[in-house]
């Protein structure tokens, strides 16, 4: 049971948020390597046997069929010629092959004869000083795992989600390590699912911050409805963070509530942890989709308020200008008999009567809360 307690702090050594640390992925593999081998390497016991030189998968699988263990080999947008030849050594199934190189799957589990073939979306949080229409919030990626007996490949595509740090950990644990290729699965997926944790945490104060600017009493210097842009594009960020997450819980419920020849029983009651909290996350994620709809809706009826009230002021004013119009244009025709016309004081007691009835009818509307 040691190794057990162990396994949360292999797989999690830190959650922290990613405003702080900027992002928990490290960089991919560099541009200058030419293989999309990122790391081949056999792990006997638990450890990781050293080598003189880089093991090509085609050693790696040789040795590990005659000295046994199993081996690890991780890919980085491997080409179709790159990945036909491990596919052939292990004899990967050709539809899970052809997922793997094409990329764009959504979050899957399937069985193919003895291996696994497992698609996790990761997830990383795109800092930015501030929130627009335009910004990116979240960036995704993915990591697709092939489980075997004697053998754990994972294949990434995107700039993301780099497994090197992982993989350091894990060695640095061989009683965990000795579980097998099962044991990597489970450490991928709960360090797949801490990213979404610290991912939600960070869009949840992107969607208070918007909140709260949405409902400040008195805001200026920002046009009126300037906020529904940038609601709208955190729920499409919001919605492929759901694609990720929603997706993967029967998987993770599968791994943990289904017995497996692949999956080391003392390995699969850790895959309800990873459920529990994947779960949890996805409740945050609907929750968030929900509150956006919400704010979208109270900003909107923000707007269309504001532009009534604009409306009634043009209106009040109109009416009150109409006044002096009208008294204006009946004056100006060029009758020879109209009303205190040649009076010496018509002039003033016109305008005076003009005055009294505009002020009277801006005090009225003023009363009635149209200006």
């Amino acid at each position: 049971m040691s190794m057990i307690r162990d396994l949360r702090a292999v797989v999690r050594p830190s959650r922290v948020s990613l405003r702080k640390e900027g992002g928990t992925y490290d960089a991919t593999r560099s541009p200058a390597t030419a293989s999309a081998v990122v790391d081949c390497a056999i792990y006997r016991d638990g450890r990781r046997i050293p080598t003189e030189n880089p093991l090509t998968p085609h050693e790696a699988v040789r040795l590990v069929r005659r000295d046994g263990g199993f081996v690890w080999i991780g890919l980085h947008e491997p080409t179709e010629a790159e990945f036909s030849g491990i596919a052939s050594e292990f004899g990967l199934h050709p539809l899970a092959v052809e997922d793997a190189v094409q990329a764009h799957q959504r979050p899957k589990l399937e069985r193919y004869d003895d291996s696994l073939f497992t698609v996790f979306k990761t997830i990383h949080y795109v800092e930015h000083d501030q929130l627009d229409a335009n910004s990116e919030v979240v960036e995704s990626g993915e990591v697709m795992c092939f489980t075997g007996r004697d053998f754990f490949i994972t294949v990434r595509h995107g700039g993301q989600g780099s497994l090197r740090a992982l993989r350091h950990r894990l060695q640095d644990d061989p009683e965990l390590l000795a579980k097998g290729p099962s044991a990597v699965l489970h450490a991928i997926a709960d360090h797949v699912v801490d990213g979404y944790i610290a991912v939600a945490d960070a869009v949840q104060d992107d969607i208070d911050e918007v909140e709260t600017e949405v409902f400040s009493p008195g805001r200026k210097g920002s046009p009126r409805g300037s906020d529904a842009g940038r609601i709208y594009q955190l729920k499409r960020e919001v919605l492929e963070f759901k694609r990720a997450v929603s997706p993967l819980l029967r998987p993770m419920q599968l791994l943990s509530e289904r017995p497996m020849r692949l999956i080391d029983p003392d390995i699969q009651k850790y895959f309800r942890d990873v459920a529990d909290h994947l779960a949890r996350v996805q409740e945050q994620v609907l929750g968030f989709d929900e509150l956006l709809n919400s704010i979208l809706q109270a900003n909107l009826a923000q707007a269309s308020v504001a532009q009534n009230e604009d409306m009634r002021k043009i209106t009040s004013w109109a009416a009150i200008i109409a006044v002096p119009t009208m008294v204006c244009g009946v004056y100006g025709m060029n009758f020879d008999h109209m009303p205190e016309l040649h009076w010496r004081y018509g002039y003033p007691v016109i305008m005076g009567i003009t005055v009294v009835i505009c002020l009277g009818i801006h005090r009225t509307l003023k009363r009635n809360g149209w200006l």
